[in-house]
């Protein structure tokens, strides 16, 4: 934003509504949002901000729920128009028709929502302390202990699928989120028997490292299936559990610091590679397995968390239609 002038821009008051009229690539969503703080935000004059004029017939918060839901996703996309890009325009919002309860029976569905909300945000906040708690102790590691190069900790794991033995259902790919996901290739008549094997506890990266959002794909079999991946893929794992703990390392290799040393060292013309050779000449502190473990054990009670909180995200999701539905029934 150097440079550019706020003049221009929208003010979104507490109870007002802001969204995206633009709905091509999108994921077949709406972007859409409801400022529900005391705070005002300023938003781009491109975006449609919009507020409840008659609060005595319709709640804000009501009518937050009903745009939430995936039906209101469907309907905005099939009612966008345009060629270049679909557009759906504040005119388009106008012209929805929704049957409406008594005040009562929607603060209902309200108080009901809110709850829910209350419970995400009970988990939610105690993510960041938890976050920071392990980046102090990982930086507490960094001055206590001299850094290591971990080549002598780790070895490549080359045994491919010759056999067949692994099939679709245990073909990953790598997300830039440090995670292994769902293959998006097409993998009709492809062989698998040159897939390479990750194997539980082991780590998997892609060495490519340009046009990546400035980060290295890298995951760590957290289960306890065994995976395959391209053989464009490096696969290693830790020779010595006793003397370094997995999880331990992909700390260390999960952070935005190792990003930038990751791309700092990647080489090549045409696409920049950051291959095995320069991982193993990556140096961390390698403290006695106690201390490694006790890290790693704040690592899981983060990520538990966040996976909690994800599952009450999704259910405060899923809560949306059914509040509509309930309130309309009454």
């Amino acid at each position: 934003m150097e440079g550019v002038s706020l003049k221009p821009y929208i003010l979104v008051e507490p109870n007002s509504f802001a969204y995206v009229p633009t709905t091509s690539r999108n994921g077949g969503k709406i972007t859409i949002a409801f400022n529900q703080t005391p705070e005002t935000f300023i938003v781009s004059s491109s975006y449609q901000v919009f507020k409840v004029i008659d609060t005595t017939r319709l709640i804000p918060d009501y009518l937050h729920i009903w745009l939430q839901r995936e039906e209101f996703d469907r309907y905005a996309r099939f009612n966008s128009w345009g060629s270049a890009r679909e557009v759906f325009s504040f005119s388009d919002m106008c012209n929805i028709s929704l049957k409406l309860p008594s005040l009562e029976i929607q603060q209902k569905a309200v108080d009901a929502y809110k709850a829910l909300q209350t419970n995400l945000a009970a988990y939610t906040d105690g993510i960041d302390d938890l976050k920071l708690t392990c980046q102090a102790y990982i930086e507490k590691l960094a001055k206590e202990f001299p850094a290591e190069e971990i080549g002598e900790y780790i070895e490549p794991c080359s045994e491919n699928n010759t056999a067949e033995k692994y099939g679709l259902d245990a073909l990953k790919g790598i997300s830039i989120q440090k995670c292994f996901i769902e293959t998006k290739a097409n993998m009709e008549n492809v062989s698998l028997k040159p897939y390479v094997l990750v194997e539980p506890d082991a780590f998997a990266f892609v060495p490519t490292t340009s046009r990546n959002g400035e980060k290295i794909t890298i995951a760590l079999n957290h289960s306890s299936d065994t995976y395959i991946v391209s053989s464009s893929y490096e696969v290693f794992k830790v020779k010595y559990f006793e003397q370094l703990v997995p999880e331990y390392l992909f700390l260390w290799l999960s952070r935005p610091e190792f990003d930038r040393y990751a791309r700092y060292n990647s080489w090549g013309s045409a696409r920049e590679v950051f291959s095995y050779a320069d991982m193993c000449q990556v140096k961390i502190p390698i403290p006695p397995k106690k201390m490694q473990q006790s890290i790693v054990d704040i690592y899981h009670a983060q990520y538990e968390r966040q996976r909690i909180a994800e599952e009450l995200n999704q259910i405060l999701k899923e809560s949306c239609p059914v509040f509509i539905r309930q309130s309309l029934s009454n």
